[in-house]
């Protein structure tokens, strides 16, 4: 499942990558993909829309088994 997680991220990458920002896998623990913003992200105020609308689900629509994604710092 990390593989799948950390292929599809890769795919959402270029587009947090073009405004300044960037996202690193961390770990999944039970089904919660735990990533870091960074660059932009990690100031931008709406850092967790971006997550929770973009990143989540784009993930949940590649693999299935995700449950959730969080930020860690």
């Amino acid at each position: 499942m990390k593989e799948k997680v950390k292929e599809a991220l890769e795919k959402v990458r270029p587009s947090l990558q073009a405004d300044g920002g960037d996202v690193e896998f961390v770990d999944v623990v039970d089904g919660v993909v735990q990533v870091r913003l960074k660059g932009a992200c990690a100031g931008c105020p709406m850092s967790q829309m971006t997550l929770k609308q973009g990143i989540e689900r784009f993930l949940k629509q590649e693999v299935p088994e995700v449950k959730s994604v969080e930020s860690v710092n």
